[in-house]
């Protein structure tokens, strides 16, 4: 039984989306963006760029952690209704 709820539960995911907003400090834009737990943060630069906006030089953080390039939504421990800074890079 234990694993049939186990493999109900990944297909479920699959399946899961999540509404998030990126603001852009630079810009004083709040960007809605909808995700899927396995999408990295640069799924997520892909789908700033279909909008128009460039994430070039610039840093993720959530909850005042810097995240990198290959975390996943997931990993990153974003939930519906989250909120990214996207910062411009002070080097």
């Amino acid at each position: 039984m234990a694993m049939e709820e186990l493999r109900r539960g990944l297909s479920l995911s699959r399946w899961k989306r999540y509404h998030i907003k990126v603001h852009l400090a630079d810009e004083a834009l709040l960007l809605p963006l909808t995700v899927r737990p396995h999408d990295t943060l640069s799924d997520l630069r892909a789908q700033l760029v279909c909008q128009g906006v460039s994430s070039w030089r610039r840093t993720f953080y959530y909850n005042a952690r810097p995240l990198p390039d290959h975390q996943t939504v997931r990993e990153a421990r974003l939930q519906d209704g989250s909120v990214l800074l996207l910062l411009s890079d002070t080097r």
